[in-house]
């Protein structure tokens, strides 16, 4: 379909959510300490670059359940992303991965114990449970779990409480938020996972999500949904059968995705480009960011959006020169790092923390005003 720079006009925020921030409940971080913030190698086409909701909060309640989606709506987000992967009877259900051992409790349940399995999955070996193996009643049962209790044992308070949702569940909480004024403006973004693998075992998901969207009139160039996907080809289809824009990912090993020359490419089907942060914004032998590469300019003359992935405050998770301390639970200057992200000019940032990202971006709108 012939590409328009529409996004620039989707690129508007949510309604201001600040007054709700006082109300949220999270780990508490020290107030960092004021200082002057420096103006923006390259201008962002999005007036508010978007905080969004990575997998929810999932820095503060187990990641892809309703808990974690409800927290991110109350912290500010912009956008929500729910990863969608498909049960054997064909229903889509948010979850990062298909093999479902890391997230739910699964590998305790003794009566899935003969369901656990290797297979190869984009050619790389994984041993566990996997979604495409149960039928939605089956994944009903499961429930949460913290991926990484070690970085974030706050969160294991949380194991078993929750259940898997399903695509359908993400959008009804989505449409009840959205009545609300506060958030009537906030978008979702599902990410289809595996698709040219679950294309071979006959689970088409571009054509399950394209359907769900349809039905639920959100198949059109303005409506306040993304689909995003690693795979050109799953987004290819998207874009062929639906209006909605389409965010071509780009991983740590796919570098050949942000040349100039594919960079045309990709603007024939997609609206954005959503790369891993090293393309954007290198960490140099210091530990700290270095020059921000050409990727965004490149990007923002195609009238793609740049939306890299992913900001994380803890310790464990920051490049080495933003870290304080020897915790790695602890909160380390994420508020340094998480500016110089946003002074590349990217159009809006995956984030754990949507509160933290939020303060930091309306800090440095505030300082370059």
């Amino acid at each position: 379909m012939p590409r328009t720079p529409r996004w620039i006009a989707l690129a508007a925020t949510a309604a201001t959510a600040g007054a709700l921030l006082a109300s949220v409940q999270a780990p508490a971080a020290a107030a960092p300490a004021e200082r002057p913030v420096p103006a923006p190698t390259e201008e962002s086409l999005a007036d508010e670059p978007w905080v969004i909701a990575h997998r929810g909060a999932s820095a503060y309640r187990p990641e892809h359940t309703l808990s974690s989606y409800r927290l991110a709506y109350k912290m500010g987000a912009d956008v929500v992303e729910p990863d969608l992967v498909p049960t054997k009877d064909g229903h889509l259900v948010a979850r990062h991965e298909n093999e479902l051992s890391g997230t739910t409790d699964v590998a305790d349940r003794p009566e899935f114990a003969d369901r656990r399995t290797t297979k190869t999955i984009d050619g790389r070996s994984v041993t566990g449970w996997f979604s495409e193996d149960f039928t939605l009643k089956e994944i009903k049962t499961l429930r949460a779990v913290e991926r990484v209790p070690d970085i974030r044992p706050d969160n294991t308070r949380f194991d078993g409480a929750f259940t898997i949702p399903t695509w359908e569940e993400v959008v009804a909480q989505w449409e009840r938020k959205t009545k609300n004024p506060w958030y009537r403006d906030v978008k979702l973004i599902p990410e289809l996972k595996h698709g040219a693998y679950f294309d071979s075992i006959g689970l088409d998901t571009e054509e399950a999500l394209a359907a769900s969207l349809e039905e639920h009139g959100l198949d059109g160039e303005d409506a306040p949904v993304i689909v995003q996907s690693f795979e050109p080809d799953s987004a290819r289809e998207v874009d062929e059968r639906v209006d909605t824009p389409v965010v071509q990912l780009i991983g740590s090993g796919q570098q050949e995705l942000t040349t100039p020359e594919a960079l045309d490419g990709i603007a024939e089907y997609a609206d954005a480009i959503g790369p891993d942060m090293r393309w954007v914004l290198p960490i140099g032998e210091d530990g700290r960011a270095a020059e921000p590469t050409g990727l965004v300019a490149d990007a923002h003359e195609r009238d793609l959006l740049v939306t890299p992935y992913t900001l994380r405050s803890e310790n464990g998770f920051l490049p080495e020169g933003y870290r304080t301390g020897d915790d790695p639970t602890a909160y380390g200057d994420y508020r340094g790092y998480y500016t110089a992200v946003l002074r590349t000019g990217v159009d809006g940032v995956f984030t754990d923390n949507p509160d933290h990202l939020r303060r930091v971006r309306d800090a440095c709108l505030h300082a370059w005003a």
